[in-house]
């Protein structure tokens, strides 16, 4: 780990030292002669012993950087979410759980295929199971590979066929399904659920169910989601596994606000 943050240190001094004297001179030029070539020379060498001896003030400089750059990621999503805020709340070719008439809405952009969209489910189950005024919207986003699109194929087909409550049936089903997903398996899951296969697959690949994946994928790409899970809460993104106590906890403050 030593080895690793001193090459991590090495590497800023690299980007670091030609930006601060760059920096510096022009500053030092404002308030008196210009160096000369022996000034600048000597003024470089003193700041490049200072920065290898204090190297703590550039890991300092780099918190600093990582924190506003932070910020501005913040900042950004929360633009989006305002600024697509009917395409994420009011599409109205989404699934809409939990409470419809809930006071705070989660959307979830996800993926069937998806480790961490898996390792979430269960958890939103459980704060959809302890706070009964959470409205909760799924995007199928499928992005990794022919099976997620199957997948999501067939779960949207299943929503325009047989409605909400067949649709939560396949969703959780495919939450927890681990093998490979063909028109076999999703046929033979049809079934299990005692749902109409036949219909479900004729509706697979329908222009409807195109046009919903796309509709999703292109809001994605104007919010700049790349990876699932992606969670909007209100004006707040959570790219990524969010536990469910932190969930709970934004859900808490959004409503003290």
């Amino acid at each position: 780990m030593q080895i690793y943050e001193n090459e991590m240190v090495l590497m800023s001094l690299r980007f670091a030292l030609p930006l601060l004297f760059a920096l510096s001179a022009p500053a030092i030029a404002q308030d008196a002669e210009p160096m000369t070539d022996a000034q600048r020379t000597a003024f470089r060498a003193e700041v490049r012993a200072y920065l290898l001896e204090n190297p703590e003030v550039l890991q300092e400089a780099i918190s600093v950087l990582q924190m506003r750059e932070q910020q501005a990621q913040v900042t950004n999503d929360q633009q989006l979410a305002v600024a697509y805020a009917d395409d994420l709340f009011n599409d109205r070719h989404s699934y809409v759980g939990g409470n419809p008439a809930g006071d705070i809405t989660i959307v979830e952009f996800m993926d069937y295929r998806c480790g961490y969209c898996k390792r979430a489910y269960p958890e939103i189950e459980t704060l959809l199971g302890a706070d009964a005024n959470i409205r909760f919207i799924v995007k199928e986003y499928p992005i990794l590979g022919e099976q997620s699109v199957l997948a999501s194929r067939f779960a949207v087909a299943t929503l325009m066929v047989a409605g909400d409550e067949a649709y939560k049936s396949v969703h959780d089903t495919l939450m927890e399904f681990n093998g490979d997903i063909t028109e076999v398996s999703m046929t033979r899951l049809a079934e299990i659920l005692e749902l109409d296969a036949q219909a479900i697959i004729a509706q697979m690949d329908s222009d409807a169910v195109t046009a919903v994946i796309a509709a999703n994928r292109q809001l994605g790409q104007q919010m700049q989601i790349t990876g699932t899970p992606t969670f909007v809460i209100e004006d707040q993104m959570l790219r990524g596994y969010v536990p469910v106590d932190a969930m709970a906890a934004i859900v808490a403050e959004l409503r003290e606000d």
